[in-house]
């Protein structure tokens, strides 16, 4: 307990999934977050959830394509608790997706938007404020989709999580010497709403859960958990990879 204690933290796409259970674990392990996501109601209740188990935290809802919207987490973060220690960027969408000669490119744009410009402007101001306190962590939520498995119809989703592995190892290089350490976790299949929404038959969940070694999807507190070293100092040599908590899905072809 209390691996954060003292730290402040900005999480994004904690309105649901796993999200939403990294904010209360980082604040159940003493950090201060701010919590965002497009959705104010559901930020309102992550919010008082943090609160009745005696944790602290603040909302802030916008829409992550806006380089604006990452300005005023990194402005609630200073002015509530005057610092940022912590950045987990995890928002994201799948994206459109079908045959990769039908995807629209305001399809595909809209997928790199969310999941890979947006975690670039996010860090972008979340780095200047860890490293004027003498460092921190950020973390992106990548896929193994694209990295060490593929799916045919999912092109969008996997070349804009692909392309944070690239941001992740030249952030890192970057601000290392500023203490700012830069990480990717990579889950494999969690169960989460936008799990279900894709796999939506016992058969289609029954073929996902086979394709992972453990032979189980992830829950997402198992996927917060490891976003949680990788936020504390138990992580401060790690820095530049792209970790996978895939539960074997990599390795497994039977």
């Amino acid at each position: 307990m209390n691996r954060l204690n003292n730290k402040v933290a900005i999480v994004t796409g904690a309105s649901s999934g796993i999200g939403r259970v990294t904010a209360k674990l980082f604040a159940a392990e003493g950090a201060k977050v701010i919590v965002g996501a497009r959705r104010q109601a559901e930020l309102d209740s992550l919010v008082a959830e943090i609160s009745a188990e005696g944790g602290d935290a603040v909302a802030v809802a916008g829409d992550v394509r806006s380089e604006e919207y990452h300005q005023a987490l990194v402005a609630a973060a200073v002015t509530h608790y005057g610092k940022l220690d912590i950045a987990f960027n995890n928002a994201g969408i799948i994206g459109e997706a079908g045959p990769s000669t039908g995807v629209s490119e305001a399809g595909f744009s809209e997928a790199l938007a969310v999941n890979l410009t947006a975690s670039f402007l996010a860090a972008k101001h979340q780095i200047g404020a860890m490293a004027q306190n003498g460092g921190g962590s950020v973390i992106f939520t990548s896929t193994f989709v694209g990295y060490s498995f593929a799916f045919p119809g999912v092109a969008a989703y996997a070349a804009s999580k692909s392309g944070l592995i690239g941001l992740t190892q030249a952030l890192a290089a970057e601000f290392g010497p500023q203490g700012v350490r830069v990480n990717a976790v990579l889950p494999g299949a969690v169960d989460t709403d936008m799990y279900r929404d894709m796999n939506d038959t016992a058969d289609k969940q029954a073929a996902v859960t086979a394709m992972h070694a453990l032979k189980r999807v992830a829950t997402p507190d198992e996927v917060a958990r490891s976003v949680l070293y990788l936020a504390s100092d138990d992580a401060s040599f790690v820095t530049g990879t792209a970790s996978l908590v895939d539960g074997g899905i990599s390795i497994t072809r039977s």
